[in-house]
């Protein structure tokens, strides 16, 4: 008698409590229908999902903890910021990408000792080197994208306006085609629309 392998889901969130969150309860959903969900993250933030996870695998799903260790030093971040709301200023931020950067080839290793063999990888939208790490693996690669469908068509609208040139320099203006009247300036909009400024999207 054959038997089928086992499937199992590599969940690869940012590290960042807002995205950490739904990828637990997607875990969850998962290993609610039989699969192995294995949850890549560091140890600081594996510890503050603890309470949760724990519940989860008392209850009998099949959910696992990846952990990787934060090269905070090597991307000239403090001790400990493994997170994205540790970061002691906006500054970091792009020390915070590259820590997560440097996080592939410690993923990869890990990966190839994983047993069952990794079926899948469902990655946030903000980590590129799962695209590599899935070819490598020869295996199918899902982003899930937890922003909100008000922010998605927001900047789905912003980006139309941009390319027709229709977002005025000053003053309150309209994003188009919504269901209630949204007014912003260009000042409070994101970097991607407002080039020079020091206005940074929320992650």
């Amino acid at each position: 008698m054959v038997t089928e392998p086992e499937l199992n889901f590599v969940l690869i969130p940012l590290l960042a409590a807002s995205h950490i969150i739904p990828m637990v309860d997607m875990a969850n959903l998962l290993a609610q229908r039989g699969v192995i969900a294995t949850l890549v993250m560091t140890p600081l933030n594996a510890i503050r999902f603890t309470a949760v996870l724990d519940r989860a695998i008392g209850s009998g799903l099949l959910i696992r903890v990846l952990e990787l260790q934060f090269p905070a030093k090597e991307a000239g971040l403090p001790e400990g910021c493994e997170s994205a709301d540790l970061l002691p200023a906006l500054a970091f931020r792009r020390n915070f990408f590259a820590a997560i950067d440097m996080l592939q080839d410690q993923a990869e290793k890990l990966l190839e000792e994983m047993k069952p063999k990794p079926s899948c990888i469902i990655c946030d939208t903000h980590i590129a080197w799962t695209a590599e790490t899935a070819d490598k693996f020869q295996i199918p690669r899902i982003i899930f994208d937890g922003m909100s469908c008000f922010t998605q068509l927001c900047m789905h609208n912003l980006y139309i306006m941009k390319d027709k040139n229709e977002i005025p320099e000053s003053g309150r203006f309209v994003i188009p085609d919504l269901p209630d009247r949204i007014e912003v300036t260009k000042a409070q909009l994101p970097g991607a629309f407002n080039p020079g400024t020091h206005c940074i999207q929320e992650i």
